[in-house]
């Protein structure tokens, strides 16, 4: 009987060893078996101790996706992509967009060329005028202007038509009231638009510009920018790539530093991951995808040491500060339904495979 026990488990052994040297399997299922659903196609990628430890992509399109992707191409005057996801592909990442504009602006708050107390009015007069001078730049940076801003479509539509910032802060400038600043949190693109024109103004530079002085060239993100137009989306306009993103994520969990080097300085980062939704702040707008979690500067704060900045179009990027790793999920799909508990699965079983 013994020696019968020890033949079974010799023979078992391979199959045990070989599922432990698979410690992502699961991830890859989740991926295969989501993608259909969430697109057509995604890629995962994560970094953890310096280095890319999980990388997996999946391309699923179907008919109705591919002529999707086609109008969406044709619109942009480009020729379609209808292969897979690689580490390289470069996309639209909408609210993904706010984790890096927030992060600029936090640079200026570490060189002392402005404060996270200065009043907006103080930089774009127009705003004092139409008595919106009182916002602070943390207001801005947390949603909390207390301005009733237009929702997306017509809001991006305004944007898109100006000719330059000066003309979009007018627009803003004109948008109705809906609480003081700081006491109404309302999820939107207009406190970032409003901190990108001051630094734009105490600069003398163009939005893209300064991103890419302080940002993106320190960090090596050479796909990354925030488009064409004649005026920056910083919430939600970049274009951007999974292996630049992540590079931006290894920065923040690394507290501020880049391959030795120090971008941000690590209370800023820490600053921007402080939830400012205090039991006193009134809830105007939060997006489905992120009910019940806090928000600091440019990121959503979701308990257990992980923080957000999710996108419209499905891009996921996330950091786990007590696991010690960061991850970007790039897609591209619009229905938002669901969304929320497929992420949160897979940020789980991603974390029951971290060590």
């Amino acid at each position: 009987m013994k020696k019968k026990l020890v033949l079974t488990m010799m023979v078992l052994l391979p199959f045990v060893i070989g599922h432990a040297q698979q410690p992502f399997s699961v991830v890859d299922q989740w991926i295969d078996s989501h993608a259909a659903e969430m697109g057509g196609r995604l890629i995962l990628i994560i970094h953890k101790d310096g280095k890319i430890i999980y990388s997996h992509s999946v391309n699923k399109m179907n008919g109705r996706q591919q002529t999707l992707a086609r109008l969406m191409a044709k619109r942009k005057g480009a020729e379609p992509d209808l292969g897979g996801y690689t580490e390289a592909t470069r996309q639209s990442i909408a609210s993904c967009s706010k984790w890096l504009s927030a992060a600029l602006v936090m640079t200026f708050v570490d060189e002392g060329k402005i404060l996270l107390t200065d009043t907006v009015g103080k930089f774009l007069p127009v705003l004092s005028k139409n008595g919106k001078g009182s916002i602070t730049i943390g207001d801005c940076l947390s949603h909390m202007t207390g301005i009733l801003s237009p929702d997306l479509k017509e809001d991006l539509k305004e944007i898109r038509q100006a000719k330059n910032m000066d003309e979009v802060i007018s627009q803003i400038a004109a948008y109705p009231t809906e609480g003081l600043p700081g006491t109404v949190f309302r999820y939107s693109n207009t406190g970032l638009q409003i901190a990108g024109a001051v630094l734009e103004k105490i600069t003398g530079r163009g939005f893209q510009a300064l991103f890419t002085e302080r940002i993106a060239g320190p960090l090596g993100m050479k796909s990354t920018d925030f488009g064409p137009g004649a005026v920056a989306l910083p919430a939600g306009g970049a274009i951007s790539t999974p292996e630049d993103y992540i590079r931006f994520l290894t920065m923040i969990l690394n507290r501020g530093i880049f391959h030795g080097k120090r971008l941000l300085s690590e209370q800023s980062v820490a600053m921007m991951q402080e939830n400012r939704i205090t039991p006193d702040v009134r809830i105007a707008y939060t997006p489905v995808l992120t009910a019940g979690s806090g928000y600091g500067y440019g990121e959503w704060v979701m308990g257990g040491g992980t923080v957000s900045s999710p996108g419209l179009f499905g891009s996921y990027p996330w950091i786990n500060n007590n696991k010690g790793y960061c991850a970007f999920l790039m897609a591209f799909y619009i229905n938002a339904d669901g969304r929320q508990a497929k992420y949160t699965e897979l940020r789980k079983l991603v974390d029951e495979q971290i060590r």
